[in-house]
């Protein structure tokens, strides 16, 4: 890949907000999984690019979170 930044075609996928999230505006995140690339996004500005990582790096993330 060149200089260039790679977009990615977000549409068509179901998007999940965290469980912690209270519903009263607080911190939120919003994860979208495809085959091979987990999709998160802030779920209070979805017009901003997701994060996608690896589901072995979301994973590994998920359970250091929960320690």
């Amino acid at each position: 890949m060149s200089g260039e930044k790679a977009r990615l075609d977000l549409d068509g996928l179901a998007w999940f907000k965290s469980s912690y999230s209270a519903g009263n505006g607080g911190e939120c995140v919003e994860v979208a999984a495809r085959p091979g690339t987990v999709h998160v996004r802030d779920s209070k500005d979805t017009t901003r690019a997701a994060l996608a990582v690896q589901p072995t790096a979301w994973t590994a993330f998920v359970e250091f979170a929960a320690l």
